[in-house]
């Protein structure tokens, strides 16, 4: 059902549990089952899905900040689905970027490349650029090579350097194996940061350079494979993080920056908001 471009994996695995599929008119009640396409007859809700005519689209975006990566949201926020609204075909985004984060973002109606892609045992590498608060000293640079642990969940990044120092901030570059949700974020919280700005630069060799944030291109599937199989080279060299360049600088575990955390802030004037229509 993703290849025919119905609706995404994650969607149509809940589909398939609800009993609104059928295979040769018998329910499919069992995940994973397969068909072929050639010999089956795949129905949605009672429609028959031709599952032999559907081109397989490969979109590349560069995704730009305030948007939700899904192809719709409940709280009726922007998502990336309106930044193709010429798209005919109907795809969906390969994993995600959170509303506040941007950068390279895969959409098609492949399920196949799209579980290729996310799936760990694949080892596509994902590559982003996070600025944060403060000056990230060797110790706080370690804590985030090795790793933390949120909620029971061992995160730990492939790699962590440094690739720019501000006055008050520091640029990360950050490289996951498998991307799990909000992993860089939850990775830099456990460790005392705060995020400024996150951006996905790469999967595997696959980039968003000359692409504008909001615009996208199309690509084949030869290219994305041939690309996602290569290994990301960074033009950005690793830099010293030098302390006395600014002189006293906070360390970027200090307190007083979770007050610029984005969701800390938004919380903050969601309860502005509230309290001013109440009076």
């Amino acid at each position: 059902m993703a290849d025919c471009g119905v609706t995404s994996r994650r969607k149509a695995e809940e589909l398939i549990v609800e009993g609104r599929v059928l295979v040769n008119r018998e329910v499919a009640n069992i995940l994973g089952t397969k068909v072929n396409p050639a010999k089956d007859v795949v129905e949605v809700d009672g429609s028959i899905l031709d599952l032999s005519s559907v081109s397989k689209i490969y979109i590349l975006m560069n995704k730009p900040r305030g948007f939700v990566t899904t192809v719709s949201d409940p709280e009726g926020r922007n998502t990336v689905m309106e930044l193709i609204r010429e798209v005919s075909e109907r795809v969906y985004p390969v994993g995600r970027l959170d509303y506040l984060s941007e950068g390279l973002l895969l959409l098609t109606n492949d399920g196949e490349l799209a579980n290729k892609v996310m799936h760990p045992s694949n080892q596509v590498t994902k590559v982003y650029e996070v600025k944060v608060f403060g000056l990230v000293s060797p110790k706080i640079l370690r804590k985030l090579r090795e790793g933390v642990t949120v909620d029971g969940d061992f995160l730990k990044p492939l790699s962590v350097r440094p690739i720019g120092q501000l006055e008050n901030k520091t640029w990360l570059e950050f490289t996951l194996g498998d991307g799990k949700n909000r992993e860089i974020r939850k990775i830099c919280e456990a460790a005392g940061l705060t995020v400024d700005k996150l951006k996905r630069v790469a999967i595997g060799n696959l980039n968003i350079k000359g692409i504008a944030p909001g615009n996208y291109t199309y690509l084949t599937r030869q290219q994305l494979e041939r690309k996602l199989l290569k290994s990301y080279e960074s033009v950005r060299p690793s830099v010293l993080i030098k302390a006395k360049k600014f002189g006293e600088r906070k360390l970027a575990n200090d307190e007083s920056y979770v007050k610029y955390r984005k969701e800390t802030y938004l919380d903050v004037m969601k309860s502005y908001k509230e309290k001013a229509q109440l009076s």
